[in-house]
């Protein structure tokens, strides 16, 4: 699990633990994330939405796909062709292998080895998400992650951005003891700051835990705080409940968090490998129809009616690079 590793964990910055007195998160449920066919027909792992967890206890979260990790074979390999989205944020998150997003706000380009791609659909947008011709052609191992943020309804229909962040660009920070490498894509954690730009407060990580270190981190109380296992197996909270691969810890109230590894980790994982995320409850109706994420059932049917009309956009001739103008040759 490449992703981003720094050249030496003792140089980065520390998140310090919480003072003894701050009020722990214990475990509130344990979720075994199904399987699923999504796209052209590539498995996805699913944690949420579902009926093991509500989306009240996700807000503002709509979706968790953890796309492999699978070893694709030539020609083997997947992807979502064309499609359109409204009313909230896709978050695609690569570990290992490579896929291409083009979009019809101009945004595109590849996401590789530890890099993200944040596209805001808002108002309403078109856009695929392929492998690479190297990919299909020669197979190869391919694992990543998306994440769906709901906007509140006055930014439902804000104008669609796209950011990429490339993987040089997260915030690298360590545990108080040094065992732990935390990756911050987005938000807040003890004074330090993640790259990506949201319009809904939330914060984002991808944590490795050598075996046998625990981390203890910081948690707004205002937020709510879900650790998913990418690989591994390690306890969560103060009462160690046991989780792994695939499985979903939802925590309730407090000011910390703590995950630990297991000191002996389950071939062919060498660490535990979890995201952290948490965000501030948007607390309003949620109205979804496939891609489309709305308030009201009304608007979901002029979100079929502009899709349907071409007011979503269309394919562009060029890619926007990252900074946002035209790509030039």
């Amino acid at each position: 699990m490449p992703a981003v590793r720094p050249d030496n964990v003792l140089l980065l910055p520390r998140v310090p633990e919480p003072d003894p007195g701050v009020p722990e998160r214990p475990v509130r449920q344990v979720v075994h994330a199904p399987t699923f066919l999504e796209g052209a027909g590539f498995p996805v792992r699913r944690p949420f939405p579902g009926q093991q967890v509500s989306l009240r206890d996700t807000d503002p979260f709509l979706l968790l796909d953890h796309l492999g990790a699978i070893e694709y074979g030539p020609g083997e390999a997947k992807g979502a062709p064309w499609h359109p989205h409204r009313g909230f944020e896709t978050v695609t998150y690569m570990i290992d292998g490579t896929m291409r997003h083009r979009d019809s706000n101009g945004g595109g380009g590849l996401i590789a080895d530890g890099a993200t791609q944040w596209m805001t659909a808002g108002a309403g947008i078109l856009h695929d998400e392929m492998p690479t011709e190297d990919l299909v052609r020669h197979g190869g191992l391919f694992h990543g992650v998306q994440l769906w943020v709901n906007l509140p309804r006055r930014l439902k229909m804000t104008p669609p951005r796209y950011q990429s962040i490339e993987g040089n660009r997260v915030a690298l920070l360590t545990s108080a003891d040094g065992g732990a490498v935390i990756r911050l894509i987005a938000g807040e954690l003890a004074g330090h700051r993640g790259p990506g730009v949201t319009w809904t407060p939330i914060t984002y990580a991808h944590v490795t835990l050598s075996p046998g270190a625990r981390l203890v981190l910081p948690w707004r109380p205002d937020f709510n705080a879900m650790v998913y296992a990418l690989s591994g197996r390690g306890t969560a909270g103060p009462a160690h409940v046991a989780f792994g691969e695939g499985q979903l810890v939802v925590f309730g109230a407090g000011a910390a968090l703590s995950v630990a590894a297991d000191r002996r980790q389950p071939a062919p994982a060498e660490a535990l490998d979890v995201l952290v995320l948490g965000g501030q409850p948007i607390r309003e109706p949620i109205f979804h129809y496939g891609p489309f994420v709305m308030n009201t059932h009304e608007e979901i049917v002029q979100a079929i009616e502009d899709f349907r009309a071409g007011r979503m956009g269309s394919i562009p001739a060029v890619e926007l690079t990252p900074g946002g103008g035209p790509a030039t040759s």
